[in-house]
C-alpha cells in the first residue's frame, strides 16, 4: 500500500458494516429490478429470487472466507490477484467498477421513477442525475459520515418493507400464484436480473481496511447482512405478485408503487413511493462508495493512475475516485435505457462472484473455512447465469471488459518503457 499517499483509517463498527451490506442490497432489486425479472419469470418470481439467493449465500461464504483471510481494500481485486494471477485480479477489479457504475445508474433512475410516480411533472432521467451529484457530494465528505446516513436510511427502507407486507397480505389474490408452462423457462432468465438484488452483499469486503477488527467483523456482516435480505425480498416479492399478478407488475418501472395501488389507499400508495426512494438512495451512496474503494485499490498498486488513489488531507477519503464515479453514473443516467443498465451491472457482477469462487478454491486448506465443494458450487451456478444472459448484453459486457484489458496492456506497456 506504500504507492498512495496515506492510509484509510478503520471506523466503522459491526452494525455499520451490517448496514452498508443491507444498504447495497435491499433496494434496486426489490424497488426496480422486480418488474423486470418478474415480467421474465411470471408466477415463478418467488422461485428466482429463491434461487439467487442460494447461489448468493454460497458466494458469500467463499467471499467470508477470502475476507477473514486477507481483510484488504479491494476485495476480489485483491483476492484473484494474489490467488490466481494479476491479469484475472485487474480484470476482476476493472469490471467491479464497470458493475457499480451501472449499478448506481440502476438505482438512480429508480429514484427518479419512484419519485415521479408521486410527482408525474418531473422528469425521472434528470431527477436521477441530481441525486447522483448530491451523493457524490457526501461521499467526499467522509466514510464515517455516510455510514450514518446510510444506517438512517436502512432502517427507514425496511419499516416501509414491513408496511408494504403488512398491509398488501390481506389483499391477495392467490390466483396469480399459478404458474404456467410458459413460464418455466423464464425462470433462469429472472435469476440472472434478480441477482442484481443481491449484488451489494460483496459491497463491506471493499472496504475492509475501514471496519474495525475486519478479520471476524467482515464474514459476519455480509452473511447476516445476505439473509436478513432474502428473507425480505422473498416475503415482498410474494406479496407484490399477489397484489397485482406479474405480467402487470413487469410492466411498471416502479412495481411496488404498482403493486400497493391495489390496496386502493392513497396513504400506503405514498408510503410505499417513498420506500422506494430511500431504497434506491441507499444503494446509490454505497455503490459510490465502493467504486471509489475500488479505483483507491487498484491505483496504488498502479493498475490505475496514481491520481485516483489520492486522499484528501483533511476527510480522508479518495475524493477523486469518487469525483470519477459520480461523474460517469450521471452520463450512463443520461445515455441508456434501464434494461441494458441493469443487465450490464449483473454481468459484471457475475463475472466478479466467478472470480471470487475460484479464488476461495485455491485457498491454502490451512486457512479454509468451510469446504471446498461450496466455491465449487458457487462457480458453477454463477456460471450458469452468465450463460442465461442476452446476446445483446452478452456482447456490451465483453466490449467493457476488453477495453479494460487493453488499457491495462498498454498501461504495462508504458511503465516498463518508462523504466528503461
Amino acid at each position: 500500500m506504500g504507492r498512495g499517499e496515506g492510509r484509510l483509517e478503520p471506523t466503522l463498527s459491526l452494525f455499520d458494516a451490517i448496514s452498508i451490506g443491507l444498504g447495497a442490497i435491499i433496494g434496486g432489486g426489490i424497488f426496480v429490478v422486480t418488474g423486470i425479472a418478474a415480467g421474465l419469470a411470471g408466477p415463478a418470481l418467488i422461485l428466482s429470487i429463491l434461487i439467487a439467493a442460494i447461489i448468493s449465500l454460497v458466494t458469500a461464504m467463499s467471499f467470508a472466507e477470502l475476507t477473514a483471510w486477507l481483510p484488504a481494500e479491494g476485495s476480489v481485486y485483491e483476492f484473484s490477484y494474489r490467488l490466481v494471477s494479476p491479469i484475472v485480479g485487474y480484470s476482476a477489479g476493472w469490471m467491479w467498477i464497470v458493475s457499480n457504475i451501472f449499478a448506481g445508474a440502476t438505482v438512480s433512475l429508480g429514484f427518479g421513477y419512484y419519485l415521479t410516480a408521486l410527482a408525474p411533472t418531473l422528469d425521472s432521467k434528470l431527477v436521477a442525475v441530481i441525486l447522483s451529484i448530491l451523493f457524490t457530494t457526501l461521499n467526499c465528505v467522509g466514510v464515517h459520515e455516510s455510514a450514518k446516513f446510510n444506517n438512517a436510511l436502512v432502517i427507514s427502507k425496511i419499516v416501509v418493507l414491513g408496511i408494504f407486507i403488512i398491509a398488501g397480505l390481506p389483499h391477495l389474490n392467490y390466483e396469480f400464484f399459478k404458474i404456467q408452462g410458459e413460464y418455466l423457462s423464464g425462470i433462469l432468465p429472472g435469476t440472472f436480473y434478480i441477482f442484481f438484488a443481491y449484488g451489494g452483499f460483496a459491497r463491506v469486503a471493499v472496504i475492509a481496511e475501514e471496519v474495525k477488527d475486519a478479520e471476524k467483523t467482515v464474514p459476519r456482516a455480509i452473511l447476516i447482512a445476505l439473509v436478513a435480505s432474502a428473507i425480505i425480498y422473498i416475503l415482498v416479492g410474494g406479496v407484490a405478485v399477489g397484489l397485482i399478478g406479474a405480467e402487470r407488475l413487469g410492466r411498471s418501472n416502479s412495481p411496488l408503487a404498482e403493486a400497493m395501488s391495489a390496496a386502493g389507499n392513497p396513504l400506503l400508495l405514498s408510503i410505499v413511493s417513498i420506500g422506494g426512494m430511500l431504497a434506491t438512495a441507499s444503494v446509490l451512496l454505497t455503490s459510490i462508495l465502493g467504486v471509489s474503494r475500488m479505483a483507491y485499490a487498484m491505483s496504488i498498486r498502479g493498475d490505475l493512475p496514481l491520481f485516483l488513489g489520492k486522499i484528501h488531507p483533511r476527510v480522508k477519503t479518495p475524493y477523486i475516485s469518487v469525483l470519477m464515479a459520480g461523474s460517469v453514473m450521471a452520463a450512463l443516467i443520461l445515455l441508456l435505457d434501464l434494461r441494458d443498465i441493469v443487465a450490464v451491472s449483473t454481468f459484471g457482477l457475475l463475472f466478479n462472484y466467478s472470480l471470487a469462487n475460484l479464488s476461495a478454491l485455491k485457498l491454502d486448506s490451512k486457512v479454509r473455512r468451510y469446504p471446498r465443494l461450496l466455491p465449487a458450487i458457487g462457480l458453477a451456478t454463477s456460471t450458469i447465469l452468465l450463460c442465461s444472459i442476452q446476446p445483446s448484453t452478452l456482447v456490451m459486457s465483453i466490449v467493457f471488459l476488453l477495453c479494460g484489458i487493453l488499457h491495462h496492456m498498454l498501461r504495462k506497456s508504458y511503465l516498463e518503457s518508462g523504466d528503461k
